[in-house]
């Protein structure tokens, strides 16, 4: 059967467009990654968390992909990408480096999730940014902890090692990034190309809608949640925050819930949505980045961690308020 045009518009849209741009970002962060490596000035952007990183005895690269988080993700986890194919950090550090960028991450999102947010549902907004923001923090934190005592101290101190001249011959520099991108870029397409199709595959026959509602159907286990909160949670999982945030803002303004139950549902359907959405959108990029099981292992452990830092934080603060 022939392709209508509306059938090719619809893969234009939905599928080849988001890869090739998806794609792009990957490139222009993997160009980045290696420009900064050729320029050795990895040890003069992981100045920016050296406090961090000393504490944490983590190393001058993980403290470059920290500072790099703050503009770019994919720059960032590439970089790490890179360190860890190089042996200069071991799959440890890689694991606690990837946690550990989860703090100049959330800074990427805020002023967008503050602009969605604070409109909608007013004093809950703050209370909400205020209890994902303390996760976010206690994340890194307990990144540094942990490294502080599982990671050797390095034998140089990061503030102590002088950072080398930019190479002069730009020429030679240039050729060099772009013979290491393109020998990177090959594996990262063989990689996020088919695991992306895969996807969309699976999107279009419905599986990550069923999933999601069979999760917003099965949610009578959580105690204190109303019916209303069910629904701003089903939102959430079934499509995303600001629809969800929408449902919130007009419970908020008829009375029908409160900021507390606002912000309780919230929370619940942040935890619930977070890890489907990044097999969908992270995972292409992260297996062209990463090894496939590698990519994997990385997003569990980030949506695990992310879950249980928003449960103690939230406790914390209903703690405090119900006190």
């Amino acid at each position: 059967m022939d392709s209508s045009p509306i059938d090719l518009l619809y893969l234009w849209d939905k599928l080849v467009w988001p890869l090739c741009r998806l794609l792009i970002f990957i490139s222009i962060g993997l160009i980045i990654a290696n420009l900064l490596e050729s320029l050795n000035w990895t040890r003069r952007i992981s100045s920016l968390a050296r406090p961090l990183v000393r504490f944490g005895h983590l190393s001058e690269q993980v403290g470059a992909a920290f500072s790099m988080a703050i503009v770019s993700g994919v720059a960032a986890n590439t970089m790490l990408s890179e360190a860890y194919e190089k042996n200069q950090i071991d799959r440890k550090e890689l694991i606690l480096a990837n946690l550990f960028n989860s703090l100049p991450t959330y800074f990427l999102h805020l002023p967008t999730v503050i602009v969605i947010t604070l409109p909608l549902i007013r004093g809950a907004g703050f209370i909400y940014v205020g209890i994902t923001f303390g996760a976010a923090l206690l994340r890194t934190l307990t990144i540094v902890l942990v490294g502080r005592i599982i990671l050797p101290k390095p034998t140089i101190p990061v503030e102590l090692s002088a950072p080398q001249p930019a190479p002069r011959d730009w020429a030679a520099l240039f050729r060099k990034t772009w013979k290491r991108f393109k020998r990177r870029m090959k594996k990262i397409v063989v990689f996020t190309v088919p695991i992306y199709i895969l996807i969309f595959i699976m999107n279009r026959l419905e599986f990550f809608a069923a999933l999601e509602t069979f999760l917003s159907s099965h949610l009578d286990f959580i105690p204190f949640l109303s019916p209303q909160g069910i629904g701003i949670i089903a939102l959430m999982v079934a499509a995303e925050l600001t629809a969800g945030l929408a449902a919130a803002g007009a419970l908020l303004q008829e009375g029908v819930m409160n900021y507390n139950e606002i912000v309780f549902a919230l929370l619940i359907g942040n935890i619930l949505s977070s890890p489907l959405r990044a097999v969908r959108h992270q995972l292409p990029y992260y297996a062209g980045i990463f090894k496939p099981r590698l990519a994997l292992e990385l997003i569990i452990y980030n949506q695990g961690f992310r879950s249980v830092s928003l449960i103690l934080a939230a406790l914390c603060y209903f703690v405090i308020v119900l006190a």
